[in-house]
């Protein structure tokens, strides 16, 4: 009988506990390098699902570029983000492989498809019908901490015209700039910043609705109706396979499970708020961190070039 009281008694204070220790604001992290109000607006259900299903003041963290997701999950300022970089989790998971946990991958809703690709664009009027026809041009990349809008690029880049985004690989370009972010770069093309840039789309769908997810969409849907007539697409990379959803390690243990729960739920009782938040007509699917392993793998090579 003693027993019994006393385990109950454990149990109660454990639960006292855990709730206790329950989080009391949520930190949602949002990359940078698109617009910030519609970023903010296209989240601002997903606050809501948060806050309600979690008891949460939810707190949306905008961050100008990749780089403060990434030092905000390292840091325990983030608590989970829903549409991160690949490149992004690689650099996470290679300064702290137990940072984040993986909660799932996006995958497109019409075709199953768990990939996109980085794209170059060039002005729809432009001469330019080739990655070759762009030497001596002016050339941007979106943030050095994207997979579309840098890691991809640059490696095929480096093998194709040898050198590095140093010396605009070995000159080839007239310039190479970080924009900031994909908007900017397809703004620059546009505004004749560049002649060239990258970005990224899934390259399913319609064209003229600027596919099924990507850059194109969110501006389309924003203040670019007409988008794809402006712009004509040159190269694509190989398949990347889409950014992971994260939660941080450093949350409780039990409030952890429920908010990838939470996660989980939103996706499929407000999908129309999961498709907005995460840039396209997607749900979760199941991954691990060997779905990442070859970025993991191209970020750890791209970093020793840097030091050395």
């Amino acid at each position: 009988m003693k027993l019994t009281s006393l385990a109950l008694l454990t149990v109660a204070m454990t639960f006292g506990v855990n709730a206790a220790d329950a989080p009391k604001e949520l930190n949602l992290g949002i990359l940078g390098g698109q617009n910030a109000t519609q970023q903010i607006g296209d989240n601002q259900c997903v606050k809501d699902f948060f806050d309600k299903e979690l008891n949460v003041d939810t707190k949306m963290r905008n961050s100008s570029d990749y780089s403060g997701v990434i030092q905000g999950l390292l840091g325990n300022k983030i608590d989970m983000v829903l549409s991160m970089s690949p490149a992004s989790y690689a650099s996470v998971y290679l300064q702290n492989p137990k940072a984040v946990d993986v909660v799932g991958i996006v995958v497109d809703d019409k075709d199953g498809s768990q990939g996109y690709h980085s794209v170059v664009i060039v002005k729809a009027d432009s001469p330019y019908k080739k990655l070759e026809d762009l030497k001596g041009k002016s050339f941007g990349m979106a943030d050095p901490d994207s997979t579309s809008g840098f890691l991809m690029p640059n490696q095929a880049f480096k093998k194709e015209f040898g050198g590095t985004v140093d010396d605009k690989y070995n000159n080839t370009f007239s310039s190479v700039t970080f924009s900031g972010g994909h908007e900017q770069d397809v703004l620059g093309v546009l505004n004749g910043q560049f002649e060239g840039a990258v970005t990224w789309t899934s390259m399913i769908g319609d064209y003229d609705k600027g596919y099924t997810s990507g850059a194109f969409t969110r501006m389309m849907r924003m203040d670019q109706p007409d988008l794809m007539k402006k712009i004509r697409i040159i190269w694509q990379s190989p398949l990347i396979p889409n950014g992971p959803i994260l939660v941080s390690n450093n949350l409780p243990a039990d409030f952890k499970q429920k908010l990838m729960a939470a996660i989980k739920k939103l996706d499929k009782e407000d999908h129309s708020c999961f498709v907005k938040a995460v840039g396209g007509a997607q749900h979760i699917g199941p991954a691990t961190v060997a779905d990442y392993q070859n970025i993991i793998d191209m970020k750890r090579d791209l970093m020793k070039g840097s030091r050395g």
